[in-house]
């Protein structure tokens, strides 16, 4: 028996969420394989050519429209424009953190976002969390603080990933607008400082396109594809899975980078690295049963 439209529907979207989350995972290898390239440098190159991908993606698909209606308002357009500012630190950091083999601590940051969410939640929209993600959250800190009492030191770079990430998603919900064109239009608010920086390294005679080989300039050309791929396979599977199934997903990124960094790149992993990244998994089994659990609820309230 042939599969029905909506399995097929289903079965595409699960393949668009395994593209999204598993490029997302992938990206250390990418940067790695640039990392001779100061990381100011590479975050330049991404938002350019991220703009360059983009603009035909927004002009032939019909959603400059979009795009207006999104800076149709100064309160909108401060609004994005806080957002492009958190996800170029972000973008920044995480690059950073890659090429300076801190790899675990990068995927224990992702890891982390969830709850950070949650937490914002709380705090910012005076969403009311249930027990058990109290209780997520509470391990979660614990683990973080196992490793300040471990190494003396907080793991910086997963808790900054974390919470611009979240502070992103907090400000990318006041305006409403699809992910291709919001992230077309971050860039492109990014993209003047990005060109005149890499234009005044071309004018003193550095920069790295043209002087690093032919490998390295594809690669830097090729970081807006390689940023803006996984975002096209997560709009195609959002439109096509419940949001349950991709809260479940997305722990598939910061678990391939876990594996990069323990595996691949031989990053350290002490019983310390255990103990904080056990709590932030229980914390995330507790997280995502509670919200499995929510979500069947709801829909079985709704079907009555």
């Amino acid at each position: 028996m042939p599969p029905q439209p909506q399995q097929r529907t289903t079965r595409a979207g699960l393949w668009g969420a395994l593209g999204a989350f598993g490029l997302w995972g992938l990206l250390p290898l990418y940067w790695k394989l640039v990392q001779q390239v100061p990381p100011s440098e590479i975050l330049c190159h991404r938002i350019v050519w991220s703009v360059v991908f983009l603009l035909p993606l927004v002009l032939l698909g019909g959603r400059l429209a979009e795009v207006r209606a999104a800076v149709a308002s100064r309160r909108n357009l401060a609004t994005i424009a806080g957002s492009s500012l958190l996800i170029g630190g972000n973008w920044f950091l995480y690059i950073w953190a890659v090429n300076s083999n801190m790899v675990l601590e990068t995927s224990l940051g992702y890891y982390m976002t969830p709850l950070v969410n949650a937490l914002l939640g709380a705090l910012v929209l005076g969403e009311r969390p249930s027990r058990v993600q109290l209780a997520a959250i509470a391990i979660a800190a614990a683990g973080v603080l196992s490793m300040l009492v471990s190494y003396g030191r907080l793991p910086w770079v997963a808790l900054v990933l974390a919470v611009s990430f979240s502070f992103y998603g907090l400000l990318r919900k006041l305006v409403k607008v699809e992910s291709i064109p919001g992230l077309f239009i971050e860039t492109m608010l990014l993209a003047p400082v990005a060109v005149g920086y890499l234009g005044w390294l071309a004018w003193q005679g550095g920069g790295a396109l043209g002087h690093l080989g032919l490998g390295t300039d594809l690669l830097l050309v090729g970081a807006g594809i390689a940023t803006s791929t996984p975002l096209l396979c997560f709009a195609f599977a959002a439109r096509r899975l419940r949001l349950t199934t991709l809260g479940v997903m997305q722990y598939i990124a910061p678990s391939i980078a876990f594996l990069l960094g323990a595996f691949v790149f031989r990053e350290p992993v002490t019983s310390a690295h255990m103990l904080t990244f056990g709590c932030i998994w229980t914390a995330l089994a507790l997280y995502t049963a509670d919200g499995i659990r929510a979500a069947r609820s709801a829909y079985r309230h709704a079907i009555r």
